[in-house]
């Protein structure tokens, strides 16, 4: 399935930003146990896996989870992220599709 332009091109500016990719790189990384299954990660767990401070890890997971890249989960006070693989791999496909 094609996904719209737009939500290609939010995508593609979302994952255009360094930080951002190291971000969901360490939600890949961290998460996936001997399964292949992956647990939800705090904010903390994040800032501590890419070595920033809080205010920016905060400002670059919006960007992520508006782009839909992400997952969050609310737990009380904490909040839980973890990569949405099933978009992830349809703008990949789509990606391909346009190159």
């Amino acid at each position: 399935m094609t996904q719209p332009k737009a939500d290609l091109d939010r995508f593609l500016r979302a994952i255009a930003d360094p930080t951002r990719r190291r971000i969901l790189q360490t939600l890949k990384v961290k998460t996936e146990d001997i399964r292949g299954k992956t647990d939800p990660m705090c904010a903390g767990d994040i800032e501590e896996g890419v070595k920033l401070s809080q205010p920016t890890v905060s400002h670059h997971m919006k960007v992520l989870e508006k782009a839909g890249l992400i997952e969050v989960k609310r737990e009380g006070h904490w909040r839980r992220y973890r990569r949405n693989e099933k978009l992830i791999s349809e703008m990949t496909r789509a990606l391909k599709q346009q190159i």
